[in-house]
């Protein structure tokens, strides 16, 4: 059975950039064949800040916008997700999306790619974990930081990381396969 992965970018800035990496990653990630790939961005999904009247354990939801979201997140048997880093810590778009579910989150792998000026975004992936584990996933520990990631957008707009970040994508996507792999066998046990 095909692994699914969803790609998830986390900025919703209107300047942002992020999608430029995910969109390099999602290829990477086609080409690396463990995983059937969707690329999903929190914008699209106009997600307010957290405005579900129960608790998202309920899997009960009032809005359209959540049921969405829900819907698109569920499937999944692993989660990318692109970060950048505002203030050491990934942005509230992302923090907010994630907060909106529990269940659809639960029991699958998780790895980041982070973005940022010299750091990385790797101050951001660190603090995104806390989170991922309170949402029952397993952050897996190989992570893709790119380091001064705006001088890898050609004029063109199209990125285009350095031989050592595109290096990094084939380790963390098999650990991320192991992982994956044995987290649906899980699930399927405990439904």
């Amino acid at each position: 059975m095909t692994l699914k992965l969803n790609i998830i970018i986390g900025s919703t800035r209107p300047t942002r950039l992020g999608p430029k990496v995910a969109q390099w990653f999602a290829g990477a990630a086609r080409a690396h064949g463990a995983f059937e790939v969707e690329l999903i961005d929190i914008a699209d999904f106009n997600l307010p800040v957290f405005d579900e009247p129960k608790h998202p354990r309920m899997k009960d939801y009032a809005h359209e916008h959540t049921r969405k979201w829900s819907a698109a997140i569920d499937p999944a048997d692993a989660f990318v997700f692109v970060t950048p880093e505002y203030n050491y810590n990934p942005p509230s778009s992302l923090v907010n999306a994630l907060d909106y579910l529990v269940l659809e989150w639960g029991r699958k792998p998780a790895a980041i790619v982070s973005y940022a000026g010299i750091s990385g975004g790797l101050r951001a992936a660190e603090a995104l974990k806390p989170l991922l584990c309170a949402l029952n996933m397993m952050p897996i520990p190989q992570g893709l930081p790119v380091p001064l990631f705006g001088t890898m957008i050609g004029e063109d707009g199209v990125f285009r990381p350095t031989d050592p970040i595109a290096q990094g994508v084939k380790p963390m996507l098999d650990e991320l396969a192991i992982w994956a792999e044995g987290l649906q066998t899980m699930r399927r046990a405990l439904s």
